[in-house]
């Protein structure tokens, strides 16, 4: 290494330096909704030509020690949209170091990164997500570094199927792309991967939309239920009332609080509704029994007053009948009197 800067890149003034670039997914998760983010474990490899280290000799690939690392040119890579790296040092910095007989260089890591995932939750529990992993260069611009895949747009990112285990979601599936990113410091290459997410609804079908389900369902049982039992279905209505707002506060524990409804708040609020309407009709059935009722008591009592009105009457007239009578006979039994003097 006698006379080699390690601060300048390989063909420094001259051609872009193409970093050749793959990744080994070790393992992925666990993802995050409520932070939106996700961590995976992966092998990081880099692989470039730096003409300065070529050699000559019967050995074709120099397997270096790690420490050797910090004495020649690195692409200074970084994660765009990582909110926490690692680079596992136990027991020794976890790197591999190669250089080729033509100068290639190939520069391996193990990270552990924590990385920003977007999420858009309103199809939340049947939901799926593209988690993106975004890197490049920090401070070499397009015209200085050029990040390409080394083999290819399906087989540079390698996610193993024991690999992506997830307890909530499916691992679909992956992605690559590049794209140029302007700047006020100029053009850079920007890699990503998108990882395909689609979320498992078992633990939601087992935990709220069965029990909102069977709760609705219960809750029509009280239309069997006598119409005059009034304690009996005030109590089953207030019960499934305060079942359904139970089961929303739950289904909200482990869901980030959003501005916007969700598909299972959409369902916890249609189930509500039922069980709601449910109530409110019991409410109006009661009501108008008891109105009908007392129209009718009121009716009742109306005919009774009408019918003792009515006797009272017939009984005077028939006392007024019977006194005309005797006024009549005691009138012609004077005249007959005084005729006879």
């Amino acid at each position: 290494l006698d006379g080699y800067d390690n601060r300048l890149r390989p063909s420094f003034g001259g051609p872009v330096t193409e970093v050749k670039t793959d990744i080994y997914v070790t393992s992925f998760g666990p993802v995050s909704d409520v932070d939106m983010e996700y961590t995976m474990d992966i092998f990081f490899r880099q692989t470039w030509i730096d003409e300065r280290l070529k050699f000559d000799g019967p050995t074709e690939i120099l397997r270096l020690n790690n420490l050797m690392v910090n004495k020649i040119w690195t692409p200074d890579t970084f994660f765009r949209n990582g909110k926490k790296s690692i680079s596992h040092n136990m027991t020794t910095p976890n790197k591999l170091f190669r250089i080729m007989q033509n100068g290639t260089v190939l520069y391996t890591m193990r990270l552990t990164i924590k990385a920003e995932c977007p999420m858009r939750l309103m199809n939340f529990p049947m939901d799926g997500h593209a988690c993106p992993l975004k890197f490049g260069s920090y401070a070499y611009p397009k015209s200085e570094i050029v990040y390409t895949w080394k083999k290819g747009p399906l087989y540079s990112v390698e996610v193993p199927e024991e690999s992506s285990s997830l307890l909530q979601y499916d691992l679909v599936g992956q992605k690559v792309s590049s794209e140029t990113l302007l700047s006020n410091t100029g053009e850079y290459v920007v890699m990503t991967v998108h990882f395909y997410l689609q979320r498992k609804m078992g633990y939601f079908v087992i935990q709220t939309y069965i029990p909102c389900i069977m709760t609705v369902i219960l809750y029509q049982v009280s239309f069997w239920i006598n119409k005059e039992s009034v304690p009996a279905r005030t109590v089953f209505g207030i019960t499934t009332v305060l079942t359904m707002t139970t089961l929303s506060i739950s289904a909200r524990h482990s869901f980030p609080k959003v501005s916007y409804a969700t598909a299972m708040d959409w369902f916890i609020a249609v189930c509500f509704a039922f069980v709601f309407s449910a109530l409110i009709e019991f409410a109006a059935v009661n009501y108008f029994t008891n109105l009908q009722i007392q129209k009718t008591m009121m009716k009742a009592a109306k005919e009774s007053a009408l019918a003792a009105v009515t006797a009272r009457a017939e009984n005077e007239f028939v006392t007024n009948a019977d006194s005309n009578c005797n006024l009549k006979k005691r009138i012609n039994s004077v005249a007959s009197q005084g005729n006879q003097s």
